[in-house]
């Protein structure tokens, strides 16, 4: 073939022809409902015979269904078709510090099967290989067709390096930055395994399935055992060059201190950042750690955790109240400076200390309103703790998708 044959057109293929018709009308049915021959004839400008033979073969792979009938006012009872959502399946997990949760998708997004599971594991390998129990259990009890389950989802803290198959900056998971982990996902499942950090896929659930719907950019921070942050721009995820855009939590806090440094002279990674009480990073400052270290600078003992912290501001508790007043004011820091960089029209809070937000809001927006005068609509989270699996499960169900047609 001579260079000018190479970016030459492709003869025309009647295969590939039909493939692109067929293709055409599954995206219609799936964006637009069930719909007659006619109708579709009339809304592609396909020929009736066209979509007739295109249905056909749809039918015939399982992609394509009868889905009832339509009796217009004039001329003869019409045949609705829809698209099968059990032609294809897709898997999403969530992978946490203390739970790993697993959920089944048909084609059509809506859950079919899913599975909470405490991590209880006490290695890397123990946590992924919980993940892949959990995964597999989750399909064989929901007596689907295995082969039909065609794209799996992982959403972990941290950001996947692809060059060396591993999850960096996963402060939250001991051992996880280990090479080979999700690999081993993959390989335990039999699937093809995408990886996303969980504030990433938090806020793709958010957008597709919460209060994220229709907005033109917007940011979901996730507050707990870290502090991490999705960004969604027209629908689309902007994850940056390395897939780090959004970890706020590495940001340096207002009145940091100098790292100490060790006797070579590099900063010493050992030395407690907050054992003085001093943040040296967002997530030092606002996550679920700063939420308890706070409540016990002004008063309260014994084991606490930060939801101990939240329940008992609620009873009236002084400490955790101001404990509480004082988380409000610096996530009103955090989302004056994201709103400085990306000009958000809302931002969402979730995570463990997000879903408090009902005791945090107006302290958030009282003080933003003293930081900035750019002020987008701050809201809670409406997916609660299933953002992140429901971000996977939308995630998986684009390749899900492509799968099933490719298969047909």
């Amino acid at each position: 073939m001579t260079s000018s044959d190479e970016g030459a057109e492709q003869p025309w293929n009647p295969r590939r022809q039909r493939s692109a018709n067929e293709r055409l009308l599954w995206d219609r049915l799936r964006s637009g409902g069930a719909a007659s021959r006619a109708q579709l004839a009339r809304e592609t400008g396909l020929s009736k015979p066209t979509v007739s033979s295109a249905l056909a073969a749809l039918e015939q792979a399982g992609l394509v269904r009868e889905a009832g009938t339509h009796a217009p006012e004039r001329g003869r009872i019409a045949v609705l078709y829809a698209p099968d959502p059990t032609a294809g399946h897709a898997l999403g997990l969530d992978i946490g510090r203390s739970w790993l949760r697993v959920a089944l998708a048909d084609l059509d997004g809506t859950v079919v099967a899913r599975s909470d599971v405490r991590n209880q594991a006490r290695t890397a390998n123990g946590m992924a290989d919980l993940a892949v129990s959990a995964a597999r259990g989750l399909v064989a009890d929901s007596g689907l067709d295995p082969d039909k389950v065609t794209q799996a989802v992982v959403g972990t803290p941290g950001v996947f390096d692809e060059d060396e198959r591993r999850v960096r900056y996963a402060r939250q998971l001991p051992g996880w930055s280990r090479p080979g982990l999700l690999d081993r996902i993959r390989d335990g499942l039999g699937l093809p395994v995408a990886v996303q950090n969980d504030a990433n896929l938090a806020a793709l659930g958010e957008y597709t399935y919460g209060v994220g719907a229709g907005s033109r950019l917007f940011v979901y921070i996730m507050i707990g055992t870290g502090l991490g942050m999705g960004i969604v721009n027209e629908g689309r995820l902007f994850t940056g060059a390395h897939g780090g855009a959004g970890e706020i939590g590495f940001l340096p806090w207002p009145g940091r201190r100098e790292p100490e440094r060790a006797t070579d002279g590099t900063a010493d990674s050992t030395a407690d950042s907050t054992a003085d009480g001093t943040a040296d990073s967002m997530e030092d400052a606002v996550s679920a750690g700063a939420v308890v270290q706070t409540a016990r600078a002004h008063g309260m003992t014994g084991p606490l955790t930060a939801k101990d912290v939240f329940d008992a501001a609620r009873t009236g508790d002084a400490a955790a109240a101001r404990a509480v007043e004082l988380e409000g004011e610096r996530l009103a820091h955090t989302v004056a400076a994201v709103s400085a960089v990306l000009d958000p029209d809302l931002v969402v809070l979730g995570g463990g200390v997000g879903r408090n937000a009902d005791l945090l809001l107006h302290t958030v927006r009282q003080t933003l309103r003293t930081l900035t005068p750019l002020r987008p609509k701050v809201a809670p989270s409406s997916l609660g703790e299933d953002a992140v699996l429901l971000g996977a499960v939308a995630t998986a169900l684009d390749a899900a998708r492509d799968l099933a047609f490719e298969g047909r």
